[in-house]
């Protein structure tokens, strides 16, 4: 794990242009390997992430075990530039999303701008993913506390909309 600090960010900066699109894919399949021989685990998955986690949780929706995916603010999505080839073909793939998937925007996030959502919402409803879309007056970062965009109301808000989203597809659903 790194820490939310210069040199971690720089580290996760650094691994987010150089390590080989396909090494995020491998590490997905390798959780899940794990997961599956996890006395605690139900066998059944979802995921979730913020920032370039959201681009991360984006592709392993990719992997048909993925039944809920919570995605905010995914960075680089819709320029297709992450990993060491810098054209991830992440959004291409969209029709290989199984399960359903939110995504949820600041809509002053400068990462992010209007043109890039809706590439991302167009790729989603061109593919007749299963989506729920959310945005909100909020800007990049929203969700991390003790930073100066965090913003609680939306925090609570975001995770009021994941709680749903799991609950409705691991404890509504057999």
């Amino acid at each position: 794990m790194l820490a939310y600090d210069k040199p971690g960010t720089d580290r996760g900066n650094d691994l987010k242009y150089t390590k080989p699109v396909g090494n995020f894919d491998s590490d997905n399949v390798a959780l899940i390997d794990w997961l599956r021989g996890h006395e605690g685990c139900s066998g059944r998955f979802g995921a979730f992430g913020v920032c370039l986690g959201g681009h991360l949780a984006f592709r392993a929706a990719l992997n048909p075990a993925i039944e809920a995916t919570a995605c905010f603010y995914a960075t680089d999505l819709h320029t297709g530039t992450l990993g060491g080839e810098r054209n991830d073909g992440t959004l291409a793939r969209a029709d290989e999303i199984k399960g359903e998937i939110m995504m949820v925007w600041g809509r002053h996030d400068p990462h992010v701008p209007f043109e890039g959502r809706y590439k991302i919402r167009e790729a989603l409803e061109k593919a007749a993913t299963a989506l729920e879309w959310h945005e909100v007056d909020g800007q990049h970062a929203f969700l991390r506390d003790g930073a100066p965009r965090f913003d609680a109301a939306l925090f609570l808000q975001g995770m009021n909309w994941t709680n749903a989203l799991f609950q409705r597809t691991f404890i509504a659903q057999p």
